[in-house]
């Protein structure tokens, strides 16, 4: 955040919330957190406010006050957005043994280029295993990265996820299968899903109902 000074006065830095909070006066931090900064270079109008590694409680109304007779402020808001990485398509994959299998994640919402995009498969970082069949190419300018492995196998089934520097992951789990309907196979994963959690469900009740049972027969 950047705030102008046109005369040889005093500029300072408020943080307007509730309780409002001093900031910066000139060059000097009065904020306990370090992480507050005030930037201006000799013979430069321009006073800025640094914060690094910006938090969404840093969001909200910052004043620049400018110490003239009154003092003349200006009002900043300053809005924070969580950068994400997205990966194309559904959560779930089919592939048949065999073909191809791409995969395309882009950053959205990042307001710097990440310095780093990583594929990992399960827990095995893979943008360098093209000896297992797995070809990356990736482009931080444009914050968007390609996965491709030209012949699936079932080793390559698994999760896949794609992780920036300076965003949230994304996830995405492929399934190398035999069968002729993946929407079959899809429908069998959720049913077990179900019965799983319908199972877990009826174990939990059974312990909390046993539990009450021996406590009441302590009385």
């Amino acid at each position: 955040m950047i705030c102008v000074r046109y005369f040889e006065i005093l500029v300072s830095w408020i943080r307007r919330k509730a309780v409002q909070q001093l900031l910066t006066v000139g060059l000097s931090t009065y904020a306990s957190d370090g992480r507050f900064q005030a930037i201006h270079f000799h013979h430069s109008e321009d006073w800025t406010l640094q914060i690094k590694y910006v938090q969404s409680r840093d969001a909200g109304i910052y004043e620049c006050q400018v110490s003239t007779h009154p003092p003349a402020s200006i009002f900043l808001f300053l809005e924070v957005v969580e950068a994400s990485a997205e990966i194309d398509g559904p959560a779930e994959k089919f592939v048949r043994p065999g073909s191809t299998l791409q995969l395309h994640c882009q950053v959205k919402k990042s307001t710097e280029v990440p310095s780093y995009l990583f594929w990992f498969h399960n827990f095995r970082m893979i943008n360098y295993d093209v000896d297992l069949g797995v070809n990356v190419s990736t482009d931080l300018t444009n914050r968007e990265s390609w996965l491709y492995v030209p012949r699936a196998l079932d080793r390559h089934s698994g999760n896949y996820t794609c992780k920036a520097s300076n965003a949230q992951p994304a996830r995405v789990y492929v399934h190398i299968f035999n069968g002729d309907n993946p929407a079959a196979m899809q429908h069998s994963l959720a049913s077990t899903r179900s019965t799983f959690l319908a199972t877990l469900a009826w174990l939990i009740i059974s312990a909390v109902q046993t539990s009450i049972d021996s406590q009441l027969r302590m009385f």
